[in-house]
Order: C-alpha cells, then structure tokens, then sequence
C-alpha cells in the first residue's frame, strides 16, 4: 500500500503540474489576439477492480493507482469579437484559419491584426506573409483592370500577397457622351456643355451651340448645331464639328448628322438621342440640358485596405477603388488535432489532415466563413473558468504532496518499529 502511495503521489504531481502549466499559460495570453487555449484530460495507470461478479458498474468499484496526462486538447468555440479603427484588421466569425508564411514553412492563425510592412506586403505584427490569390490586374505599377471581387485559387496556388508602393489608376479617356434636354423654339442660341477627359489624363470640355435654321423645311423644324473640344480655360481648341437636327411637328428628333468629334487624341460619339430620349425642340419657357458620359481621370494610389469579403483593397486619388488581392480562409477536418508553435500559430499534423477551401455549388473556391473587418477576434479563453481550473489543479497538486509525506512518514515508522 506504501508504494502504491507514493506511485499515485508521483504521478499525481507530475500530472497536476502538467495541468496548472496549461491553464497558467491560458490566463497568461487571455489578452492575446487570436489565442487558443488549451485543456487537460487524464488518465489512470492502472486500475485495482473491488468487485468481479454480478451486474455492478466496473468503473464505480475499482481504485485507480496513479494517473497520467493522456490529451493535450485545444479548447473549441471562438474568442469574442473587439472593433478596433486599423483598416487592415480582420476577424473570422466560425470556422477557419489565415495561412501565413516565414521561413517556407506555412503556418495557420486565428490573429488577422495584419499591417502592412514598407515593401507594401501584407504581413502578421512578426512579419510574417499572410498568404491569399492575387489578382493579377497589376503591371508596372498600373492597374490594368478594375475588379470587384477575386475568386480564390486553389489550396496549392495561395502566395504572400505582395503590392507595389507605388500605383496609377490609368486614365479612361471619354467615349461616349449623351445630352438631353429641350433647346425651344425661339431665336436664341442655346449653350450645352459637358466635361470630358482624354487620353494625357487631361479634363476637357465639349461645347454645343444651337441655333434654329435660316430656312425651315414644315411640318417640323432644323436647327444647326456646332460642337468645339477644348480645354477647361478655353485656351486650347482641340476640335470643331458641325451638324443638323431635324425635328418633327411634335419637337422629337428625327436625325442628326452630329456623330463624332476629336478630344486631344480620342474620339467622342456625341449621342443626341433619337425621338424624346434626348434633344427635342418643344415651344416651352421651361429649357432644359443635362449630359451624361463616361471616362475617368487618372489617380495615385492613396492607400490599401482590407474588406468584409478579405479582398484587399486599392484606393485611388479619383475616388475610384479596386480589389487586388484576396486573403485566403483555410479548413480542416480536425482543426483541434493542429500542432501549436506558439501562443497563435498552429501547423498542420496527420491529425488535423491537409488544409482545405469549402466550395459553392457550382465548384467555386469560397472563403466558407463570415470575415468581419475592422475587428479582432480575442482569446477564447474566459478568465473566471480558468481561474477556477487553476484553484482545483492547485489543490490536486497539494493533496498529491501530501500523499506523499503522509506515505514517507508511515514508511519511517514502519521502519522504526522493525528496529
């Protein structure tokens, strides 16, 4: 009985030590992005049965006779949610994990309060690379396309996402304008104007004058109409077109012969609608104009962010934004069997299996998860609970003690009296 007293003692304390580690360690980082903590589940050495016969539960008559760490597990359920005001923090709301990369080996986090480092790349707070698909709509510093979302690549294909400091929102020259409105009936010229951009990234304006026609051809009206590209002082003088409209008894336009003029380089459709849809010549007091066109005028990059949808996002001094980047969300069958590095990053084992994308329907690369930003999952660790895991390992340390002392002093008089 001595030596099962002192066997149980020892492994007891071993056991218990092993168990106040880890739950010291998860009160220590419940302030910690990210953080998964950790239980302890244990296990008897060996078991002495009380009782062999009959219908009763084994397990309610035996003794065990030491005990051992048999798990190590990770604590499931997610840590709480915290906003914060840094544009590139992000937070997984259920199931998933950020890839990041230092050193060639990827590891898995929780913690998504990403920075970006002086090279532009998106990297943890220890400069670690947060790995995503690319959009591929960069060259030169210039952005070649403007896209709203990207669709992740496969698991195999993810790469450090990597931005240039510097980048342009090239300039998309106007091709097209439309104008509306009622020019009357009267004798009096009437100014339409509309802003447009070319090809140097300029702004410029196009200019139409209308004026009803010397000789008139019933039932309906002709006005001429000269179109004039220039610049916004009305110092240069690009382009100078002219035209007829024709209108009906009604004051619907029947035909233009305005159809195009140059804009520094680049040619403009001028669009005058056909029927009511534009121009009309209605006999009224009440003149109207208005325009619409397309193009944009170049921009600087301002800056990157990150978006609810984990894309990264490109902000350009015209006020114009694109995605170029998206930050990948990874599975697991067992993301609780994952190898842990340290307090926030984990790395795959057999027991957690390869990491995964979820798929839509139609076999399309999802994120499979909420992603929130401007938010910062914390530990999933609750203070009170650990606190009071903390007391009873404390106590089972304790009792174990002094199992042992109790057993030393038996011994010694066990031995005294064989003296």
């Amino acid at each position: 009985m001595l030596t099962q007293a002192f066997y149980t003692g020892l492994t007891g304390i071993r056991s218990s030590g092993t168990a106040i580690d880890a739950i010291s360690d998860n009160i220590a980082n419940v302030n910690t992005v990210g953080y998964r903590g950790y239980d302890v589940e244990f296990a008897s050495l060996y078991e002495e049965v009380l009782v062999t016969s009959g219908n009763i539960n084994q397990t309610q008559n035996s003794v065990g006779i030491g005990s051992r760490v048999q798990v190590t597990s990770m604590i499931a359920g997610n840590g709480s949610l915290m906003g914060t005001d840094n544009n590139t923090d992000i937070a997984i709301n259920g199931d998933g994990w950020f890839g990041v990369k230092g050193n060639g080996n990827t590891l898995y986090t929780r913690a998504g309060d990403f920075t970006f480092d002086i090279n532009s790349d998106l990297v943890t707070r220890d400069g670690l690379h947060v790995l995503g698909t690319m959009g591929k709509n960069i060259e030169n510093g210039i952005l070649t396309s403007q896209i709203d979302t990207i669709d992740l690549g496969n698991v195999a294909t993810q790469e450090s996402l990597n931005f240039p400091k510097s980048l342009s929102y090239p300039a998309e020259p106007t091709k097209n304008v439309q104008f509306f409105g009622n020019i009357g009936f009267g004798e009096e010229e009437i100014i339409m104007n509309s802003g447009i951009v070319d090809a140097q990234n300029n702004r410029n304006k196009l200019e139409l004058r209308f004026n009803i026609a010397e000789v008139q051809t019933p039932p309906g009206t002709q006005w001429n109409v000269t179109a004039t590209t220039k610049s916004l002082d009305d110092l240069t003088v690009y382009d100078n077109q002219a035209g007829v409209l024709s209108f009906d008894e009604t004051g619907a336009l029947i035909s233009s012969t305005l159809t195009t003029i140059d804009n520094n380089g680049s040619m403009v459709n001028i669009n005058l609608g056909e029927g009511f849809s534009g121009i009309v010549s209605i006999d009224s007091t009440n003149l109207t104009a208005s325009n619409s066109s397309d193009g944009n005028i170049g921009g600087d990059l301002v800056g990157y962010e990150i978006n609810k949808n984990a894309e990264v996002i490109a902000t350009f001094t015209n006020g114009k934004q694109s995605s170029v980047g998206k930050i990948a969300v990874y599975h697991f069958q067992n993301s609780e069997g994952l190898d842990r590095i340290d307090s926030s990053k984990f790395a795959r084992s057999s027991n957690s299996g390869d990491p995964i994308f979820y798929q839509d329907s139609n076999g399309k690369n999802i994120l499979g998860t909420d992603v929130q930003n401007f938010q910062l999952e914390n530990s999933n660790i609750k203070m009170e609970v650990s606190l009071t895991e903390l007391i009873v390992y404390q106590r089972s340390y304790e009792a174990n003690s002094k199992l042992l002392t109790t057993a030393d002093e038996m011994m010694q008089k066990a031995l005294s009296m064989d003296a």
